[in-house]
Parts: structure tokens; sequence; C-alpha cells
């Protein structure tokens, strides 16, 4: 099972469904995410290399969407 952000996301699911799995990214910033990140939308996020989940964890990073932890301490 792939770890994004700390958070185990689903292998057995399409990349773009398992994204929606990390609390702040929806619908539209999980498309956008697989678009730039250049992956096949269509794969599923148990094919990935650690190399390819690195990547997207970095994407998210770098586009610095509030995420996770800092969502919900915001959300309080």
């Amino acid at each position: 099972m792939p770890r994004i952000l700390g958070v185990d996301i689903p292998a057995n699911k399409k990349l773009e469904y398992s994204l929606r799995y990390i609390y702040g990214i929806g619908p539209t910033r999980a498309k956008s995410i697989v678009a730039e990140s250049g992956f096949d939308a269509d794969r599923r996020a148990g094919e990935l290399s650690e190399e390819e989940v690195n990547k997207l964890a970095s994407i998210v990073a770098d586009k610095q969407y509030i995420v996770e932890g800092d969502l919900r301490q915001i959300r309080r």
C-alpha cells in the first residue's frame, strides 16, 4: 500500500481516486496532480514504484497544498 504524506492510499484504486484519501485533496486537485505527474490516470496506485510515489508527494509539497495534519488544525 503506497504511503503519501503519512497516509496509506488504497493500492487497488486508480491514482485519481486514491489521492482523494488524503484529507484536503479532492477531485479537482487529484486530477491536476496526476496530470502534472505525467502518469496514466487509469493506473492503479499499487503499481507505482517508490520513486513515482515520491514524485507525487513532491508535487503536493511543491504546490504547497494545505493537507492532512495542517488542514485539520486549521479546521478546529
